[in-house]
């Protein structure tokens, strides 16, 4: 498991002492469930007929809407890291990815676990001689920084506003992208999606 040595209080749930809302975390949930289904695709190519780290996302998306219990979700991530434990390079990193998307439900800090893991396994796929700048741990904490789009104001820490724009929604100057959510022209797995997307393409 990668994880931060410090648990951050914007990834602890509000009833356990932190400040991430149960909203947030569920949006978290499916923020991970996307970025693992990114890499996904290089464990299948190892094993076809393994679906464990495919039904550990998809848990995490069913965990994130309500539909199945945290227990459940947890269950899942057990059987995507038991997936994972007898391969090597892209393969077994893509199934971690999709075992720490499914432990979102139960601790939200493993979302990291699961940005880290992706780029992890999108470097081991990588051809000989390709190279990125940054460390696994640089990326992540990238990561956690592209986590504050997942409500829609730039500088949100996982369900909590900063001072700054807290005041800035006070005086009505609001992001265009906030605005578009508001009046629902862009839903959160838009904007998960997309942060997403820039987190892998940055490695």
């Amino acid at each position: 498991m990668i994880l931060l040595k410090e648990r951050d209080p914007r990834f602890i749930t509000i009833r356990r002492g932190g400040t991430l809302t149960d909203a947030d975390h569920q949006l978290l949930a499916l923020w991970a469930a996307i970025c693992a289904e990114h890499v996904v695709h290089l464990f299948e190519a190892a094993r076809p007929s393994d679906q464990r780290p495919r039904q550990a996302i998809d848990q995490a998306r069913a965990w994130a809407r309500g539909a199945i219990a945290m227990s459940q979700a947890r269950a899942a991530a057990g059987h995507a890291n038991a997936a994972a434990r007898d391969l090597s390079g892209s393969a077994r990193h893509a199934a971690y990815a999709a075992g720490q998307a499914a432990a979102v439900a139960h601790v939200a800090a493993h979302e990291l676990g699961v940005a880290a893991y992706a780029i992890k396994a999108v470097r081991a796929a990588a051809p000989v001689g390709w190279s990125a700048s940054g460390s696994v741990n640089s990326s992540q904490m990238r990561f956690v920084n592209w986590s504050s789009m997942i409500s829609g104001c730039a500088t949100v820490s996982a369900g909590r506003c900063s001072t700054a724009d807290t005041q800035r929604k006070r005086h009505g100057s609001t992001s265009a992208s906030s605005r578009r959510r508001k009046r629902g022209m862009l839903s959160p797995e838009a904007l998960v999606r997309g942060s997403c997307t820039t987190a892998l393409g940055a490695t």
